[in-house]
């Protein structure tokens, strides 16, 4: 790896008006100054083009789809636009912390075995203008397959990931919800994960992080997905009984957003696991 390897910085965005001015300022305000954005404009009909192109940084790039594409075919489409030996990702809502890239290049250049390093975050509670801290305990680092899909705690928000690694996997195309999921799944079992236990990055949360149609989605999706590696011959040495209670977790969750309190708190009398040990991204 070079000394001072360009870093490209994937900004999939989807009238993301709101937030992106905070969003792009995290990253003009990084110590570390080698990289570049793609700017992934997924056929925005707000004024997320006009608010980007008013950066006149040369190392902001912009590319605008013809059409709305499924959230993980747009992050293909955009790693195929990138320049960067390695690869990193900002929804326009969250923002990093100043010295993310600085730090976790450094990683990169003591030790040329790694291939993906990811950090803690903070979660920001934009309701209550609030943080906190994501992960209490240490993060899981090495062969983490199984830890992963017990309890995914690895925001693709604080990863940076080699660009050769693409050319082994990608993300899949069909998921709306679960793809940062799906794909560090499939990493893990093909490559060790190194982690920075600091939080280098600000995941926010807000009310349409949590709405009903998210929710049932995420929930169609994780039961197709725990259908689908139950059947393949890679995962068959896993256990999937967390992701069933993540599930069950979900359709709790969607009672409660939809404001059936009682049938909620029937199914959380009803659950044999504690419910409030679960936490979300989605």
């Amino acid at each position: 790896m070079e000394k001072n390897p360009l870093v490209s910085i994937i900004i999939n965005c989807y009238n993301g008006e709101k937030y992106l001015h905070k969003a792009i300022k995290s990253v003009l305000g990084q110590n570390y100054h080698h990289w570049e954005i793609i700017f992934y404009d997924n056929n925005s009909i707000d004024k997320s083009s006009s608010i980007l192109k008013g950066y006149k940084d040369i190392r902001i790039k912009y590319f605008k789809s013809k059409k709305t594409y499924p959230l993980y075919k747009a992050r293909n489409l955009a790693i195929a636009k990138c320049k960067g030996e390695l690869i990193s990702f900002l929804d326009v809502d969250d923002w990093w912390v100043k010295t993310k890239l600085n730090k976790q290049v450094k990683v990169f250049l003591e030790n040329q075995n790694v291939d993906v390093l990811y950090s803690n975050i903070y979660i920001y509670d934009e309701k209550k203008k609030i943080k906190k801290i994501y992960i209490k305990k240490k993060l899981n680092y090495g062969q983490i397959t199984q830890k992963l899909i017990d309890r995914f705690e690895m925001s693709i928000l604080s990863a940076v990931i080699k660009k050769k690694i693409f050319n082994q996997i990608k993300f899949d195309n069909r998921y709306t919800i679960i793809g940062d999921f799906d794909f560090f799944v499939r990493l893990s079992l093909i490559k060790n994960i190194a982690a920075i236990q600091e939080p280098l990055a600000y995941y926010r949360l807000h009310d349409s992080n949590l709405t009903t149609k998210r929710i049932d989605l995420n929930i169609k999706e994780l039961e197709n997905w725990a259908f689908e590696k139950a059947k393949n011959k890679n995962f068959k040495l896993f256990n999937f009984s967390k992701v069933h209670d993540l599930i069950k977790v979900l359709k709790i969750k969607r009672y409660i957003t939809k404001g059936n309190i009682l049938r909620a708190l029937t199914e959380i009398l009803k659950s044999p696991f504690n419910i409030f040990k679960y936490k979300f991204l989605n």
